[in-house]
């Protein structure tokens, strides 16, 4: 996959911008954490009889750069999405955000009122205040990504690894292809590496800054908070507070797919895809 364009950021950052094709008007779509653009190719195809559908890489994602000094707190994250909107002429677009994509472009509202005309949001990560985590606290998720494997023989390698070894054999065997194709790059020795470094990601899960009810509370634009029936019943995670984010928007509804976890969007892209471009007729967009 080509980069489009490229557009600077904050903190040295140059964001990679991917045009997924289509015709109508401008969709945004904004990945999850240590996920990249390319991975949501196959939501895109399903999009693109309808909308111009547009991927960014978040900073340290995919082909983005990463930030001075490390920063992948939540307002760099928001800065990055600011800056593609500006690319893309300024006017409001309608999004699509999976998790840590979806916390972003609500902080972007909050941040820039009417920089967006609506927000599909799949299990955005949007705190209850009494989540917020003391400094210093364990993070499981950062740890877990520390550990993380970050170079294989080659891709073929990565994809078989994933496809039966890793929480991610969930996902749709083309989503899965493309996020290897995109997420990993081939060194001059001809191993596959990942681009986004496994000390990168967990500064991700750790950044502060995150996103809370408070941030959306009052947000007056369509918004769809879409979670998965199969995320994990009970536990403390997005899928479970999503309906108290739903409840803080004027405009904000809740949508659940019983088949599905937190992957969704790289599960089954044609039923969220359908449920997205339903939402958007709903709303007048």
């Amino acid at each position: 996959m080509m980069v489009h364009m490229e557009v600077q950021s904050t903190d040295g950052v140059t964001i990679a911008v991917h045009d997924l094709g289509g015709a109508g008007p401008p969709l945004v779509i904004c990945h999850a954490t240590g996920f990249c653009a390319g991975a949501y190719r196959p939501l895109a195809e399903h999009l693109a009889g309808a909308r111009h559908v547009w991927a960014l890489d978040f900073r340290g994602h995919g082909d983005s750069s990463v930030p001075d000094g490390d920063r992948f707190d939540w307002d760099g994250s928001a800065d990055d999405l600011l800056a593609v909107l500006d690319a893309l002429g300024g006017e409001p677009v309608d999004a699509v955000g999976h998790s840590m994509g979806g916390a972003s472009a609500m902080l972007v509202e909050r941040r820039r009122p009417g920089a967006l005309r609506s927000a599909y949001l799949y299990e955005p990560i949007i705190f209850p205040p009494e989540m917020g985590r003391p400094a210093g606290a364990e993070n499981p998720m950062a740890e877990a990504a520390r550990r993380r494997r970050d170079e294989f023989p080659t891709k073929a390698a990565a994809l078989w690894r994933y496809a039966t070894a890793t929480p991610l054999r969930v996902l749709n065997a083309g989503a899965l292809a493309a996020y290897v194709e995109h997420g990993f790059a081939e060194t001059p020795e001809g191993t596959a590496r990942l681009k986004l470094s496994p000390a990168h990601e967990a500064a991700v899960f750790e950044a502060s800054g995150a996103a809370t009810l408070e941030t959306v509370q009052g947000l007056d634009l369509p918004v769809t908070v879409a979670v998965g029936g199969a995320s994990g019943e009970g536990n403390p995670g997005p899928a479970l507070w999503a309906p108290a984010v739903a409840a803080a928007l004027p405009n904000g509804a809740l949508r659940t797919f019983e088949h599905l976890g937190h992957f969704g969007p790289l599960q089954d892209p044609a039923a969220v895809a359908a449920d997205i471009l339903g939402f958007l007729e709903r709303a007048g967009r």
